[in-house]
């Protein structure tokens, strides 16, 4: 199976079939990349790892963004982790 994305706002959000649970997204946003949690309670955070965001160095309002454009488009990244491990 090939990889899912969706773009919205400038955000580029990926998943992987070969990925693990929980769901998750990749969201690729002006050079920063940021793996958020699809949470039960429908709602995108943070992915509690080391490496959620990249650079380390990220500015905070990208992070901002691609929080905030995930959240508004859950639904959107849910069907998508759902397509892709059925």
């Amino acid at each position: 199976m090939s990889v899912g994305s969706y773009q919205f706002d400038g955000v580029t959000f990926r998943v992987y079939p070969e990925d693990h649970a929980p769901p998750h997204v990749h969201g690729r946003y002006q050079g920063i990349l940021v793996i958020l949690e699809l949470g039960q309670d429908r709602y995108a955070r943070l992915a509690d790892r080391d490496d959620a965001i990249r650079p380390g160095d990220a500015k905070r309002n990208q992070v901002r963004h691609i929080l905030k454009v995930a959240n508004e488009h859950f639904e959107d990244l849910m069907e998508l982790w759902e397509e892709a491990h059925a």
